[in-house]
């Protein structure tokens, strides 16, 4: 039985330190407006798009009217609201913020900051106005942790253009997009190297890989390069070694970690109140001991992970985020996200198992969060190489 709770209840969006307010009014406006188009056009249809594992087309046109694209390079924001606005994202729906993330983090985020300033001018108004849907190509099915010295993708220079031979894994947005970045090894100075790839050339294909239990929503794709004839153009002009490629990387991890504080809002939004309205024993299940127990464990970890990407976005603006802080950043934030909706997925019992619910959805999203842009291990292990000189790293 589950009934209307009777009062209004406090810290409804596990916001208990009040972060947002380290914002200015003008930027809480613009969280606010941001949070209350997600409610009305992204929140009540997430759980039917995962369910079909189908992408929303129509909201493209709406996201490109809401316009957040590159919130802080374009725009002029702070790093705090860039990463608060992921996070509002992912709260409503993690498919859609990492649609967000692929296209205006990875993708764009290469344009930004390894294209020539004439790429930039001629490829990003597009770009931004989501009129070219873009994706990211780094990941391959034999390359995920070791990419950066074991990249098989390869690129060969044939007079004034270049041909791209090999294959690429988990490519979200690959099976609509327009443009894909592609990273491939050159054959000659064996250097990775970025290229602009038109999804309508010969020899490119994706195919959308089935039977995901996680992100049902995102269009993961198995990306297939038979001979491609890239224009030297159309290679990134700065992105000439996997140092370059790391700076894309650096600035992504941040948002995925951004990404498991939103998760594990939505995870106490549910339970929360889930709790207060499920009754047990003629009583909600709120006034058990261990329920309690679980909602403030979710609600710390929410708070200490927001508190750590507070600090490490007032650190990017200062120009002073180190990479091992964006390492130990995503680390720390997933794992205390892992343990957040499997806490969650508890107070709902029975119940956190099916999707209608809501708790099913967001542990199950959980899960590639918790794995992608550099595993809870290597992530680790970058930390560790940073405080100990040493690394474990093969």
């Amino acid at each position: 039985m589950t009934q209307s709770s009777p009062v209004e209840l406090p810290y409804a969006d596990g916001d208990f330190f009040a972060f947002e307010t380290l914002l200015s009014n003008k930027e809480r406006d613009r969280l606010h407006e941001v949070r209350e188009w997600l409610d009305a056009n992204v929140r009540p249809i997430a759980v039917e798009c995962w369910n079909r594992a189908e992408f929303p087309h129509g909201l493209i046109p709406q996201l490109a009217e809401l316009d957040v694209m590159s919130p802080v390079r374009r725009q002029g924001h702070s790093n705090l609201l860039a990463g608060l606005l992921h996070a509002e994202f992912t709260r409503a729906d993690a498919s859609i913020a990492t649609f967000m993330g692929v296209h205006d983090g990875l993708f764009t985020g290469s344009l930004e900051l390894l294209a020539s300033r004439e790429q930039q001018q001629e490829w990003l108004p597009d770009v931004y106005a989501l009129r070219k849907i873009g994706a990211f190509g780094l990941t391959e099915p034999l390359g995920g942790s070791d990419v950066a010295g074991g990249t098989r993708t390869t690129a060969r220079r044939d007079g004034s253009s270049w041909v791209l031979n090999g294959a690429k894994r988990w490519i979200g947005n690959a099976t609509f997009c327009d443009w894909v970045v592609i990273y491939a090894r050159d054959l000659d100075d064996n250097q990775v190297k970025a290229f602009l790839v038109d999804t309508s050339l010969a020899g490119y294909s994706a195919t959308k890989i089935e039977n995901k239990i996680s992100l049902r929503t995102v269009q993961n794709a198995d990306i297939t390069l038979e001979n491609v004839v890239v224009p030297e153009e159309f290679k990134l002009a700065h992105a000439n070694s996997f140092r370059d490629t790391n700076k894309v990387l650096k600035a992504t991890r941040l948002s995925v970690a951004w990404q498991a504080v939103g998760l594990m809002m939505a995870a106490f939004d549910v339970a929360r109140r889930y709790a207060v309205e499920r009754y047990q024993f003629g009583r909600p299940i709120a006034s058990f001991q261990l329920v309690q127990d679980h909602l403030v464990t979710m609600l710390g970890n929410t708070v200490s992970s927001m508190g750590l990407m507070v600090r490490l976005a007032q650190l990017a603006e200062e120009g002073q985020a180190r990479d091992e802080q964006s390492a130990l950043a995503k680390a720390f934030t997933t794992a205390r996200m892992r343990e957040s909706v499997a806490l969650g997925r508890a107070v709902l019992g029975g119940n956190g198992i099916v999707t209608d619910f809501g708790m099913a959805k967001v542990f199950a999203d959980a899960e590639a969060i918790f794995s992608y842009e550099g595993t809870h291990e290597i992530n680790t292990l970058v930390t560790g190489r940073a405080i100990t000189g040493i690394s474990a790293i093969v």
